[in-house]
């Protein structure tokens, strides 16, 4: 068996497991941002490795998508019966002593994860299985550039929590207006430019194109609306020069889509 450097980007595989956790708190960060902590002993042996991690939620909408969930195994092949809806979401953030886990959710409006979140209250319950692996990068860069949209801001802010003092990192973030802009907490030199669609004067690929990259050995992660995210990749790549090896960019969510992760 080979074994893996830590100092280098590299993936770790988690068992997947279906846990069922009770909603214990409610907090609205924004006007469209909702913070809800679930937990219980099922989310014992729980891990999150990586920053822009992704579990599933699952949304039965009736009897038959309940039936199928209580005998889902995700580590197996087709399940019995009719699946419930799945999002994927970022972990923002959990603790196995107190059997927690914070997830973020943005009200759009549309879509079972949003439906949900929107009437949410301590003591219901939330299906979540995985995550199925995470993707490690060690804190070994001098830079980071985090570029994304509202759905970002979860693993954005998990990045910017474990950086070294001695970090910098340019954050450019797209959000609907002022009051949906959040307070980034980070031990590294953090600079953040948030570009607000109300009223708008830029948008998210133009910033960037605009931006001067941070120096030093930089690693660059990109996720909003899946063509926005391939078109500032290029931007990157082939107008900035960053390495690819060092550039992650995903799409978390299809402007067709009603649904973002």
């Amino acid at each position: 068996m080979t074994e893996v450097d830590p100092n280098t980007i590299h993936r770790v595989s988690h068992e997947i497991k279906r846990r069922r956790l009770q909603v214990l708190r409610v907090e609205d960060l924004t006007p469209r941002m909702r913070r809800i902590t679930v937990g219980g002993p099922e989310l014992a042996g729980f891990a999150s490795l990586g920053t822009d991690d992704h579990v599933k939620l699952l949304f039965p909408q009736n009897a038959e998508e309940q039936a199928a969930l209580e005998n889902f195994n995700p580590g197996a092949g087709k399940a019995q019966g009719p699946m419930p809806e799945m999002r994927d979401y970022t972990p923002r953030r959990y603790d196995l002593d107190t059997l927690e886990l914070d997830i973020d959710f943005v009200l759009h409006g549309d879509g079972p994860a949003s439906t949900w979140a929107a009437q949410a209250a301590p003591g219901q319950y939330l299906n979540i299985a995985g995550p199925r692996g995470s993707m490690i990068v060690p804190d070994i860069f001098d830079s980071y550039l985090l570029i994304g949209d509202e759905t970002a801001l979860p693993a954005i802010a998990r990045r910017l929590e474990g950086l070294a003092p001695s970090r910098r990192a340019l954050v450019v973030v797209e959000v609907a207006n002022g009051a949906e802009q959040q307070i980034l907490q980070s031990p590294a030199q953090v600079h953040v430019i948030w570009v607000l669609r109300e009223g708008r004067q830029d948008n998210l690929l133009r910033t960037v194109q605009q931006l001067d990259m941070p120096g030093g050995k930089l690693y660059a992660w990109v996720a909003t609306e899946s063509k926005v995210s391939r078109q500032i990749r290029k931007v990157l790549l082939e107008e900035k020069g960053l390495d690819q090896d060092f550039v992650k960019a995903v799409g978390y969510w299809k402007l067709d889509d009603s649904e973002e992760d």
